[in-house]
């Protein structure tokens, strides 16, 4: 099924890349007749998809979530990983409206958006056939994916949902506004879409937990909590029979990752075909191509926050499984790495000297430092791109957010979060607060672009941390890219 979808993925590229061609020929079909077939219409959704490729790297969105949290940071490594300042901004939340990871998420979003619309209008005429209302469903459930990444990462932001009559230059809607119009379009297409597809497709559980996560986060975003919806959405994901809980924390992470039971929506990276997925390259030592047997030598850049990786449990499999720590090996697990800066066994120390490490600092403290992320498995022989599918939505993120919902509520969430505790090799608890569902959320959801947001609804995001003063909530929102202003004045509205 992966290859089958990358392979209309790639054909989709090469029908939208082709600039030169006269818009006003359609080749044998006339414009108010296309789509004539099913396989027409399957081209014609690949652009809303394909904009997904963009979340893990060069659209922002995973910096923008990942680097401004509690648990991870990008040091600068005397000259490497300087890149201007941009990580250092991201991590001690000194951003403006050019900061490159908030300038480009907004572009790939409304990109998603405009490729939504046009697809609904084109087909919107065939409305009553029952393939065509379920394909309609699906591009609405994208553009309300696409909306609500807007909200939560910029607050007011223009709702459009025409293409042909799309306002050139729209003004902002106030964010419980676009929030209630999301809400409200995902709940009319529950129904119409398919009880189960591929992964890489939307349907009806898809819809479901997007509609869980809006309701989960109603407060943030309006100022009114919805508790009791985003429970009773996580509990129908969870009772459905297409989905289950790995046996294994590391399954639904693994290279061959596009039959997990757990994955609910995901992007099918390939590492030659659909390309756009390197945290490996990013968090991994130089000589930890020795340990792969790579093919190429990563970047040796982010690392592992020291109280984060503290606040695990030594018997937790996700800390035993998903982290480098200490001396590193070749691939043959005995012949120790000597670490090509320092002349040094490698070590990957627990604690970072400091976020800017210059020349003060020596290349032991400033190269081989840091805790280093393997959450994604990063096979025998990995390229500078993976082949694993990137996790948008999982089940164990849902079973955790049914627990929040219900202890918000002032109900018990143990069942839920000791179900995600016993998996990773946990004891029970009981009585489980507000304070331990976050910490459990933290530590399942690590490096799935999960912490910013879920930070901000449990009032920590602007608290001080590692290298990182307190703020005010004025930045728990991003600034609208200036490069978005130039072109739209009413954005200043």
């Amino acid at each position: 099924m992966k290859k089958i979808l990358l392979s209309i993925l790639s054909i989709g590229f090469l029908a939208t890349s082709c600039t030169k061609l006269d818009v006003e020929v359609y080749d044998q079909i006339p414009a108010d007749k296309f789509p004539e077939n099913s396989g027409q219409t399957e081209l014609m959704v690949v652009p809303v998809y394909k904009e997904l490729q963009k979340m893990v790297d060069n659209g922002g969105w995973w910096f923008a979530q990942e680097v401004p949290g509690d648990a991870m940071a990008a040091p600068t490594r005397h000259t490497d990983w300087d890149d201007g300042g941009k990580w250092r901004d991201l991590h001690k939340h000194n951003w403006n409206n050019q900061t490159e990871a908030i300038s480009q998420m907004w572009g790939f979003y409304y990109a998603g958006v405009v490729e939504a619309n046009k697809v609904i209008e084109t087909i919107e005429p065939g409305a009553s056939d029952p393939s065509v209302a379920a394909v309609i469903a699906q591009m609405k459930t994208m553009r309300a994916f696409y909306y609500y990444l807007l909200i939560d990462n910029y607050g007011d932001v223009p709702y459009v949902t025409s293409f042909s009559a799309a306002d050139p230059q729209p003004s902002k809607m106030p964010r419980a506004e676009v929030y209630a119009n999301v809400v409200a379009e995902l709940e009319a297409q529950v129904d119409l879409l398919p009880e189960a597809s591929n992964k890489t497709e939307v349907n009806k559980y898809t819809a479901l937990t997007l509609l869980a996560k809006l309701y989960l986060n109603a407060e943030v975003y309006t100022g009114t909590a919805e508790w009791a919806k985003a429970e009773d959405a996580a509990q129908q994901v969870i009772d459905s029979p297409n989905y289950s809980l790995e046996a294994d924390v590391a399954s639904p992470f693994v290279t061959e990752n596009e039959g997990s039971i757990e994955n609910i929506f995901t992007i099918p990276y390939d590492e030659v075909n659909f390309q756009g997925f390197n945290l490996h390259m990013r968090t991994l030592h130089y000589q930890s191509k020795e340990t792969f047997d790579m093919a190429v030598s990563p970047w040796n850049g982010y690392a592992v926050l020291a109280d984060f990786y503290r606040s695990f449990d030594d018997s937790d499999l996700r800390k035993q499984k998903f982290f480098l720590e200490g001396p590193q090996y070749a691939a043959d697990g005995v012949t120790q790495l000597i670490s090509e800066r320092s002349d040094e066994p490698l070590v990957f120390t627990i604690d970072i000297p400091a976020l800017e490490m210059g020349s003060e600092y020596s290349n032991l403290d400033a190269y081989d430092s840091g805790v280093r992320a393997n959450k994604f498995e990063v096979k025998v022989g990995a390229m500078q791109n993976l082949s694993n599918d990137y996790p948008i939505f999982r089940l164990g993120d849902v079973v955790l957010m049914k627990a929040e919902a219900a202890i918000r509520q002032g109900k018990s969430g143990d069942t839920e979060i000791n179900m995600i505790r016993s998996r990773a090799g946990l004891a029970d608890i009981t009585g489980a607060d507000e304070a331990a569902i976050l910490l459990e959320r933290r530590h399942e959801m690590f490096w799935e672009g999960s912490n910013r947001q879920d930070l901000i609804r449990f009032g920590q995001f602007n608290r001080s941390w590692w290298e990182k003063d307190s703020n005010d909530e004025s930045f728990n929102i991003f600034p609208i890219p200036q490069w978005a202003i130039d072109g739209n004045p009413n954005l200043l509205k």
